[in-house]
C-alpha cells in the first residue's frame, strides 16, 4: 500500500477528457454513431455477448470463448480480436449484423442500455472494484487519443473512479444492473478472480453454458489445455497487437499484468477506506462482496491499522 505522497501520485488536478453520448461517457475515440446504432441492436438467439464493466477481464474472457468456438486454436498473430469478437458499442450495428453466426460480441454497457434479451446468452464477468480502478487507471493513460490523460497520477483518476466519472459510468451502477439478472438461464456469472483460481475448471462450466461445439472443446482434455495455455498471461502478452492498437512509448502494455492484488501497491489507506464504504453503501442487502469476501478482509484489515 501507497502513502499519499509516493508513487503512483499526489493529485494534480488532472482529469481524463471523454465524450457524452447519449448521456454516457465514451473514450473520445469512438465514434458517436456506434453508440446510437448499439442501442437499437437485437440480438439473435444464437448469439454470445461478453458484458463486462471495462477491465474486469474482457479481453481474457474474449480469447477464451472465441478459442471454444475454434476448436481450441488461438487469435493469429496477424488477426485482432477486435474483428472477431468486436466491441458493440464501438462499430455500431450494422457492423455487428453482418458477423458469421455465431456472432461474438463485446458490450460494455450497463444493463438498461445494452441490448439484452431472453433469447442470446451473455457472459459477465466482474473483478474486484479495488483492481479495477487500477487496471482502469492504466488503460487510461496509455490510450492518449481517448482520454488525454497520459500524465494524470492514480491520486488524480481514483478521484473520477469514485464518482463514477468514467467511460461507461460507474462501477456499481454496472454490476449492480447486471447482477440483478445473473440467475436467469441465459446469464453466465463469473468473477476474474475465480478464472485465476482455477482457470481449468471455469472453461469447463463455460463451455456447459455455451453448449454445442464450444462444450465439446472445454470437455476434451488435450483442447481444452491448448485453451487454458493460450489464455496464460505470458501468451497473451505476446503479439499485443491482437487485443487493442499500439500503445505510445513509455506507456504500459495493455496486457499490463495480468495479477489479483495490485491495488496494494497504488492505493492510499485513505482511497481503501472510501472505496470499501462505497462498496458497502451501495452493495448492502445483497451477497455480492461475498465473491471477494477474502479480499475485503484484507482492505478492512488494513483501514483498521
Amino acid at each position: 500500500m501507497t502513502s499519499g505522497s509516493n508513487h503512483p501520485g499526489s493529485l494534480t488536478g488532472l482529469r481524463p477528457t471523454y465524450r457524452v453520448v447519449e448521456g454516457l461517457r465514451m473514450p473520445c475515440g469512438f465514434p458517436p454513431e456506434g453508440l446510437h446504432s448499439a442501442l437499437s441492436y437485437k440480438p439473435r438467439a444464437n448469439d454470445i455477448i461478453v458484458s463486462t464493466y471495462p477491465k474486469c477481464g474482457t479481453t481474457w474472457t474474449q480469447n477464451i470463448i472465441y478459442m471454444l468456438f475454434n476448436n481450441g486454436q488461438p487469435v493469429a498473430p496477424d488477426d485482432s480480436i477486435r474483428e472477431l469478437f468486436p466491441h458493440l458499442e464501438e462499430k455500431g450495428r450494422e457492423f455487428i449484423e453482418q458477423l458469421p453466426e455465431p456472432r461474438l460480441i463485446k458490450t460494455h454497457l450497463p444493463l438498461p442500455m445494452a441490448p439484452f434479451n431472453s433469447d442470446a446468452k451473455f457472459v459477465y464477468v466482474v473483478r474486484n472494484p479495488f483492481d479495477c480502478a487500477v487496471s482502469f487507471f492504466h488503460h487510461t493513460r496509455g490510450f492518449t487519443k481517448h482520454y488525454d490523460f497520459s500524465n494524470g497520477t492514480f491520486a488524480d483518476y481514483f478521484e473520477s473512479f469514485i464518482e463514477g466519472a468514467v467511460d461507461f459510468g460507474d462501477y456499481f451502477d454496472h454490476l449492480m444492473s447486471w447482477y440483478a439478472v445473473t440467475g436467469q438461464d441465459n446469464v453466465y456469472f463469473v468473477t476474474y478472480e475465480a478464472l485465476k483460481r482455477d482457470l481449468d475448471r471455469e472453461i469447463v462450466r463455460l463451455g456447459r453454458f455455451l453448449g454445442g461445439v464450444a462444450e465439446q472443446v472445454a470437455n476434451d482434455p488435450q483442447r481444452r489445455a491448448q485453451v487454458v495455455a493460450a489464455s496464460s498471461f505470458d501468451h497473451m502478452a505476446r503479439d499485443q497487437l491482437r487485443w487493442a492498437s499500439k500503445r505510445p512509448e513509455g506507456q504500459t502494455d495493455f496486457v499490463r499484468k495480468g495479477i489479483v492484488g495490485d491495488w496494494k501497491n497504488h492505493f492510499s489507506t485513505d482511497q481503501l477506506r472510501r472505496l470499501l464504504e462505497k462498496s458497502e453503501a451501495v452493495t448492502r442487502g445483497t451477497d455480492i462482496l461475498d465473491q471477494w469476501s477474502d479480499i475485503y478482509a484484507e482492505i478492512r484489515a488494513a483501514c483498521s491499522a
